[in-house]
């Protein structure tokens, strides 16, 4: 058995602590063709589980929680309780599938079995159909999810052996003499581990103090969600990273705040550049655990300049605090936390996460998060994977929570919010759609506007010589991610 690492172990307590939040992640399949048959998607799907024993896993907690939960095999594993069928009321097209995925969010997993269900949709407009791969956050992050739906897709006729998941290199249970070694350890670690994490806790800690103005993006949640889908081209989204000097990621948030801008002046609401305070989660996955199911994130918290109605200059900010937050070792002081939690009795860990999930948060305004997904074509069972779309839930009185995922050529934002706050959800697409457009414009108008040789213009009033330039990563970050 191995015990559930404490971020793994929290998304279970906040979610017992809210009976209206259901914490399972999604990636959503569009496939081309008709579906298999259920004989032949059921053996499918049997023989690749059996490449990874998380999937055959449940988790079993500790009377009182004294220790942490722990996983250990589901002795009643039946393929038939992660597999249900569904079809789509006509015409069968994305604004039916956007509100089965709504409901599909509010629906919690079984906790007496292994996390995770497979759900087919069978019929789709144009003759494709829809695979919705469903796990709870506690078995994995935006990263680990996205490898888990691979192999869970065809192998790769180069490599078969790449289907098969690596053993988790999480720390077993505990057993009493190490727990009591441990609690004698721990007056000699606290301080070592305190002093490591003084100076990059600052901008964590003054973040939550700091409370943003209230606006209509925070508050209580009902259980009931809606959900939206916006599309870019990838190659666009660097081509405005290589013309304004910035990555992906921060041309994503860019679009993200110029939506977010336009929610709230839509609802009459004046936004402030202390309004909207987002939580971006990071990846602290190694290259080697990619395909490990469980959470290695930290995240940043950054205030977006919705206050800023030029597209350029909102870019520019965004990009100047998103490199400040990176070397602030904001993301490290909320790992060194996680480190010493791990350290900690769990007991005291998990009643504290219950009183915390209880308390009336305004911290955090919004949740976006970036996961790069598979550059190459996916199949399953030799249909071709037309599009891939992620799924988040929201909790915490965040009342919408942003998930981008690239696939091949585009980037996809599937968009959560809740039913009765957030009637509005299709302006945050439009919102995203709106900034990309824009902010291709000036950079393609930019490119006709003939230059000198000797300065290269990054943003209004800066410039920079050529001679000095850096080439910059314009391409994905891989940094942040969940």
């Amino acid at each position: 058995m191995t015990e559930l690492q404490p971020l793994d172990a929290g998304f279970i307590e906040l979610e017992d602590a809210d009976r209206r939040v259901s914490l399972g992640i999604a990636a959503v399949a569009i496939l081309a063709g008709t579906p298999p048959s259920r004989a032949e998607f059921a053996a499918m799907l049997a023989e690749r589980v059996s490449a990874n024993q998380r999937l055959r896993q449940r988790i079993r907690r500790a009377p009182l929680d004294l220790t942490a939960p722990v996983w250990e095999e589901d002795p009643n594993f039946d393929m038939a309780h992660h597999i249900r069928w569904a079809a789509l009321p006509e015409p069968a097209d994305e604004t039916e599938l956007r509100e089965f995925v709504a409901a599909e969010l509010v629906e919690r997993l079984d906790r007496d079995h292994p996390m995770w269900e497979c759900v087919v949709v069978e019929r789709l407009a144009d003759a494709r159909w829809a695979l919705i791969v469903k796990a709870h956050h506690a078995l994995v992050d935006g990263v680990s999810g996205v490898s888990l739906f691979e192999r869970l897709c065809d192998a790769p006729a180069s490599d078969p052996r790449l289907r098969r998941a690596p053993e988790s290199d999480a720390p077993g249970g505990l057993g009493w003499f190490d727990l009591v070694r441990t609690g004698l350890r721990l007056p000699l670690d606290m301080p070592r581990y305190a002093m490591g994490m003084v100076s990059s806790l600052v901008p964590v800690v003054a973040a939550f103090v700091s409370v943003p103005e209230a606006s209509s993006l925070n508050g209580p949640i009902g259980r009931q969600r809606r959900y939206t889908i916006a599309r870019a081209s990838l190659e666009e989204i660097r081509e405005i990273g290589r013309g304004l000097d910035a990555t992906v990621n921060d041309v994503v948030l860019a679009a993200v705040t110029a939506a977010y801008r336009g929610v709230l002046l839509g609802r009459g609401e004046e936004p402030t550049g202390n309004t909207v305070r987002i939580l971006v989660p990071v990846s602290m996955r190694a290259a080697d655990a990619k395909s490990l199911l469980d959470n290695r994130v930290s995240a940043v918290l950054s205030l977006l300049p919705l206050h800023l109605d030029d597209p350029v200059e909102r870019l520019s900010t965004i990009h100047q605090r998103m490199a400040r937050h990176k070397s602030s070792g904001a993301a490290q002081a909320e790992k060194s936390l996680l480190a010493l939690a791990g350290r900690l009795p769990f007991a005291p860990f998990a009643w504290g996460m219950r009183l915390w999930s209880h308390l009336p948060q305004r911290g955090v305004t919004a949740v976006a998060t970036n996961i790069p997904g598979p550059r190459h074509t996916l199949t399953v069972l030799g249909r071709e994977v037309l599009e891939l779309i992620p799924a988040i839930p929201i909790a915490m009185r965040l009342r919408t929570g942003i998930a981008i995922l690239s696939y091949g050529d585009q980037l996809t934002f599937g968009i959560t919010g809740d039913y009765d706050s957030t009637p509005d959800l299709e302006r945050i697409a439009d919102g995203i759609h709106s900034a990309i457009a824009d902010l291709l414009a000036v950079v393609r108008a930019r490119s006709q506007r003939p230059r000198t040789e000797d300065t290269v213009t990054t943003a209004p009033g800066l410039a920079r010589s050529k001679q000095n330039q850096t080439p910059r990563k314009c391409g994905y970050d891989n940094e942040i991610q969940t």
